[in-house]
Parts: C-alpha cells; sequence; structure tokens
C-alpha cells in the first residue's frame, strides 16, 4: 500500500519555521518578505518544491510572508506543494499554551491558515501534537468535512505513534499519508528502538516502538523535522562524538562531491523508509548546501551508513 509521494520535489521539503521575523506577534516589514522570498528561491533552485508549514510559526507570520511571496512569484502555487499544521495553541497573558484538537478548532485554524497563505486548498494538513483532550471522532469529522469541501487534499500526523495513527484512521476514510517526527543523526530514538531491545539501553528510548513498520505499511510517509541537527555536525560540534561525526561528515563528503549538510540528509534517506527530511535554515546558503539530497540519490554504503551512526553514537551498538 503505497499513499507517499514519490515526487522528486518532495524528497526533501523545506521547514518555513524561520520565516517571518521574530517570534512575537509584532507585524513584519518588507524585509522579511525579502528574506522569506529569497529561502524559498533558494529551495526551488535546490530542487524542493514542498513547504512545510504550521499556524504557530512565527505567531502565524511564517504562513503570511509566504502568501506575500506566491503573490509575488507568479505561477508559484502551481509548482509546488503547501503542508501546514494545527493542534498547537501559544500562551499568552490570559492562557497557558495549550494542544487544541477540537473539531471546531481544526476548521477556523484550516480557515486562517488559508487566509495568510493566499490559496484556496491546502495539499496536506498535518495534526501538530496529540490533544489528550480531543474526542478522535469529532476530529475525524472535521477533517473528512475540511476535505469534502475542497479546503484539504490530504492529511497527516506530527508527533504521533502507531496506536494513536491507526486510532484516527479507523474513523477517517481518507488515507493518511504523512507522520513528522524527530528524526536525525542526532536525535536516533527511532532508529535506536529496533535494535536496542533486550538492552539497558532500551529503558532510556522513548520512542513509540512500532510506529516506523506502521507506517511503512501503510503507506504513510515519515518526515523528518530537525534533520540537520541544529548544525551539531556541520559547524557547532560541542562533544567529541560531535566533532569526530563532523570530520566523517567531512571526508565523506570530500569523497563523494557534496556537501556535509547533504551527506547528513542521505543518512535518513538511505534508510528503508524513504524518509523525508525538513529543512529549516532561513539562510539562502546553508538551504543551497542541501541540494544534492534532493538532486541524487543517496550515496553511502551499507558500512558507510553504520559509520555514521556509530560515530554520532560515540559508543558501539549492543
Amino acid at each position: 500500500m503505497t499513499n507517499a509521494s514519490t515526487n522528486p520535489g518532495d524528497r526533501v521539503l523545506y521547514g518555513c519555521m524561520g520565516l517571518g521575523g521574530s517570534w512575537d506577534p509584532e507585524p513584519y516589514g518588507p524585509a522579511d518578505i525579502d528574506a522569506a522570498e529569497a529561502a524559498v528561491v533558494a529551495a526551488l533552485d535546490s530542487g524542493i518544491t514542498a513547504f512545510d508549514h504550521a499556524d504557530i510559526y512565527r505567531h502565524g507570520k511564517a504562513e503570511a510572508v509566504f502568501g506575500e511571496v506566491l503573490a509575488r512569484i507568479p505561477g508559484l502555487r502551481e509548482r509546488i506543494t503547501i503542508q501546514t499544521k494545527c493542534g498547537i495553541r501559544l500562551g499568552d497573558a490570559d492562557r497557558p499554551g495549550m494542544y487544541d484538537l477540537r473539531g471546531d478548532s481544526i476548521t477556523r485554524r484550516v480557515e486562517e491558515s488559508l487566509t495568510r497563505l493566499r490559496t484556496d486548498v491546502i495539499d496536506v494538513l498535518l495534526l501538530h501534537r496529540p490533544d489528550p483532550l480531543a474526542d478522535v471522532d469529532e476530529m475525524a469529522s472535521a477533517l473528512t468535512s475540511l476535505h469534502r469541501q475542497g479546503l484539504v487534499r490530504g492529511f497527516g500526523v506530527s508527533n504521533m505513534g502507531a496506536a494513536q495513527i491507526a486510532h484516527l484512521q479507523a474513523r477517517l476514510d481518507v488515507p493518511l499519508v504523512a507522520n513528522q517526527l524527530e528524526m536525525s543523526l542526532h536525535s536516533r530514538a527511532w532508529v535506536e528502538a529496533g535494535v536496542l531491545l533486550n538492552t539497558e539501553e532500551s529503558t532510556r528510548n522513548g520512542f513509540p516502538f512500532g510506529t516506523l513498520e506502521h507506517c511503512r505499511d501503510h503507506g504513510i510517509r515519515l518526515q523528518a523535522w530537525g534533520a540537520l541537527a541544529q548544525g551539531r555536525f556541520t559547524g557547532r560540534e560541542e562533544t567529541p562524538a560531535e566533532r569526530a561525526t563532523a570530520a566523517l561528515l567531512t571526508e565523506l563528503a570530500r569523497k563523494k562531491d557534496t556537501t556535509p549538510e547533504s551527506v547528513l540528509l542521505w543518512w535518513l534517506m538511505r534508510h528503508p523508509a524513504a524518509i523525508a527530511p525538513v529543512i529549516g535554515s532561513a539562510r539562502p546558503e546553508r538551504i543551497r548546501a542541501c541540494a544534492d539530497a534532493t538532486l541524487r540519490e543517496p550515496e553511502l554504503t551499507h558500512e558507510e551508513w553504520y559509520e555514521l551512526w556509530i560515530a554520532a553514537r560515540g559508543v558501539p551498538l549492543p
């Protein structure tokens, strides 16, 4: 069963969290729109055609400046995939931050995102984080209504495990197509959960076991947020393991005539689950450094993939 996208431009997503200026409700300005356009153009030049948003990014300003970019570049909307998320409410002076996946809240947040993005339809809507108080039947009803109205083409989740996904899918006729999780050479719980069974290390691994397998069996595309590990292996190394991994990345990049950033993303993409990394830098040069992850197949051997994993662990495999 395969619901996941096979469009080469969707193999890597550009994460728009860094667009829109400051992390507060203050209005964005012309410089913020210019910076967003530069980032979007860099992503397009790198072969990326899928753009990942959330309604909370920069208090909605990330979506809004992206809508401004769409207005500046004729025909761009028809060339790209827009994905956004809802379900987190930022705190303010009157209430704490919380999760909210009530049906009417989902509908309202989607309508607000459509307005900010200046588009008639969202290609993929992800539920950002689980809401313990949400009624799953109410959630499914809201999603079904959005789909029938033509406001959202497809749905997915973020930060959810296999049981939560199955619980929702059982009530939803439209297939869930994506699960976005923190996954990188630094955040390795997703891969180590499958090999640490029957070891003491397993007690410190909180990744929901079986989630990768469930997603692969049901055609749910795994998307990796934090894929570049916040630069831990490409410029801001702090530990001996990070420094050793950075040196290995540099050597592999030289050997394969690419960049350390592309090798880092290849490490995720080399996994049989066909993981789609989300890169979140707002710097055009950093975005372009990832181009080979989109334009070339992952060029890591079995042995090289393991060398990177073991270097990042800093200790041998069990």
